[in-house]
């Protein structure tokens, strides 16, 4: 290699490594955004004049259209072009954003922050499978997802923080204007350091019955989650009736697939123990993990009596372990024990911190009890994570990247919320129950957390175990996206 190729081949990688992080420089915003809002609820109430039932689609507004359009945004990505999806989206979230800081009305805010949701699914949906096309070689793949890994799941504990210094210290709008000068600064560095590429385009025929079955379905599911479910109970009617309905579009979206001459998820992908496995592991592993997290919450609130600020420090411990784990270890891990190992010896830390939270007192030490737990969830969440989205990314090929992208992130997103959903359900059902029969408020509530607390560390426990049964080690088979990448790399060396 002449002293020119190598130079070249020096600056390419420093590029690329560039794009690593402006990719996640995008996802830390949006996920920072999803836990920054909650921070600022009362404020936004007070101010717009919200009630408490109206302030929740605050949330959930954004909620449904994100995990509704996952999947289809990652399919997208694959027929027009990763990157052309990922601007637009980018593009869509930071003008919500303004909008959202500049609203002066309950419904300017809600529409908004539906905008807000779509921008979110495009943006990130393909994220995942941009890193996989740019780092090809299985070590430096492993360590890009770790650090993607590490920025998707702490970016909620750094938007906790974030979010009670800005709503303390400015205003409830100002969570939302943070959001512009990023979105351009990463839009304009995108456009420069990530690679354009070129999708499969509609020539073929685009599923467009099949696109639409499975987002009402998505769409439908995130609604009745957060709205009946979560309001009326599980069992009530109107949560029953649209479950079954968001069933049975799924039902013929599956039927459809089989038959479809171009279908959005090919079934033969489905075969791929390990895409399956990781994604519903990853499904279970989110809602035991996003409902741990919010009860959390609660209990250093409502029993610590811990404000805003002291929350988000008090997570800082998770948010350290699992970035050092993930940005400085995972890749070590990953490559001398295998990624089955990894994400096992994760699920086990994670299930031991959770059981340590379910006998933890109301007036437990932060310094000798909860410091430790959360270092261990952490930990845990560091060695599980980077090594799922390996598994659920090995063996895709190049034009079902963006797919098997928007299908990780919406296991995780639709997981998380009906973990989120069924613990905080159940965890405020056992303390009603125990009030009214006469407990103290603060024994009814550390009962409520700590039922809470069981169910997601069984979660957990179930995780690791279809994890012991269903995953394998990655083996090189077909060429997949990473392969078509370094071949096209090494062809323009050559020429070069």
């Amino acid at each position: 290699m002449t002293t020119s190729a190598h130079s070249i081949s020096t600056e390419n990688d420093r590029s690329r490594w560039l794009a690593l992080y402006v990719l996640c420089g995008s996802m830390l915003m949006i996920v920072l955004d999803a836990t920054i809002v909650n921070v600022a609820l009362p404020a936004i109430r007070s101010d717009l004049h919200f009630t408490p039932a109206s302030l929740a689609w605050v949330v959930n507004a954004y909620l449904i259209a994100f995990g509704g359009l996952l999947l289809l945004a990652g399919r997208l990505g694959d027929l027009v072009g990763r990157r052309r999806i990922f601007l637009v989206g980018l593009a869509l979230f930071t003008a919500a954003s303004a909008v959202c800081g500049l609203a002066v009305n309950q419904q300017m805010l809600v529409a908004a922050r539906f905008v807000q949701g779509v921008g979110g699914a495009l943006t990130s949906a393909v994220v995942l499978g941009m890193i996989v096309a740019m780092f090809p070689a299985p070590q430096e793949q492993a360590k890009a997802i770790g650090v993607f890994a590490f920025v998707a799941s702490a970016g909620g504990a750094v938007g906790l923080l974030a979010g009670g210094v800005i709503a303390q210290a400015i205003s409830w709008h100002w969570i939302f204007f943070v959001n512009v000068p990023i979105g351009v600064a990463v839009a304009l560095a995108a456009q420069r350091l990530v690679p354009a590429d070129k999708g499969q385009g509609f020539g073929a025929g685009a599923d467009v019955a099949g696109a639409g079955m499975v987002t009402s379905a998505l769409m439908l599911a995130v609604y009745t989650i957060v709205k009946p479910a979560a309001e009326q109970g599980w069992l009530a009617s109107e949560t029953l009736a649209l479950g079954a309905v968001s069933l049975a579009l799924l039902a013929g979206f599956v039927v459809r697939q089989r038959y479809a001459r171009s279908p959005l998820v090919p079934l033969a992908m489905l075969r791929s123990r390990n895409l399956v496995g990781a994604n519903l592991i990853q499904f279970i592993g989110a809602a035991g993990m996003f409902g741990a997290f919010f009860l959390g919450t609660l209990y250093l609130q409502n029993l610590r009596h811990y404000d805003a600020l002291q929350i988000g420090l008090a997570f800082l411990p998770v948010t350290i372990c699992m970035g050092t784990l993930s940005v400085r270890y995972s890749e070590r891990l990953v490559t001398r024990f295998g990624a089955r190992t990894a994400a096992l010896l994760g699920l086990v830390l994670m299930a031991v911190a959770l059981v340590l939270l379910a006998v933890a007192p109301a007036n437990a030490s932060y310094l000798t009890r909860l410091l430790p737990t959360m270092a261990l969830l952490g930990l845990g969440a560091g060695a599980c994570f980077p090594a799922l989205i390996g598994l659920a990314m090995d063996g895709v090929k190049p034009h079902q990247a963006g797919l098997a992208s928007g299908l990780v992130n919406t296991t995780a997103q639709i997981g998380g919320a009906l973990g989120l959903a069924a613990l905080a359900t159940l965890s405020s059902t056992r303390t009603h129950h125990l009030a009214s029969s006469g407990r103290s408020q603060d024994a009814a509530l550390l009962s409520g957390y700590h039922l809470a607390f069981w169910i997601a560390a069984g979660l957990i426990a179930v995780a690791a175990v279809i994890a012991a049964k269903l995953l394998t080690r990655p083996a090189a088979a077909s060429p997949t996206a990473a392969d078509a990448i370094a071949a096209d790399a090494e062809r323009t060396l050559v020429s070069v």
